[in-house]
């Protein structure tokens, strides 16, 4: 599966077919998320979140993929990922675009 935040491939003719969507809703760990609270008096990166939200946009694309092979899809353009809060350590990141297939 070809995956681009552009809207064309180039050298690639293709038909659109929809789109397509993955999600995931991560948490931190519990004992994880008193410590980064505690990092936020002294200022830095709060590594654990930012893996946190990578695993969730890796989790999020994967399922995007998915979606578009189950319609057949050679490839998904136009990519854009989408993220919210849903509680305090909790978070929702969404990835989405539009499955296409190549025209020969």
């Amino acid at each position: 599966m070809f995956l681009v935040n552009t809207d064309y491939i180039p050298g690639k003719k293709f038909e659109m077919i929809g789109l397509v969507r993955g999600t995931m809703v991560q948490s931190a760990h519990m004992g994880k998320d008193i410590m980064n609270s505690f990092k936020t008096l002294v200022g830095g990166e709060l590594t654990s979140y930012t893996e946190m939200m990578n695993e969730a946009r890796a989790v999020a694309t994967r399922r995007m993929a998915e979606d578009a092979e189950r319609m057949g899809a050679d490839a998904v353009i136009n990519i854009h990922y989408a993220s919210s809060a849903i509680m305090q350590g909790a978070a929702e990141v969404m990835a989405y675009g539009t499955a296409v297939k190549y025209i020969d």
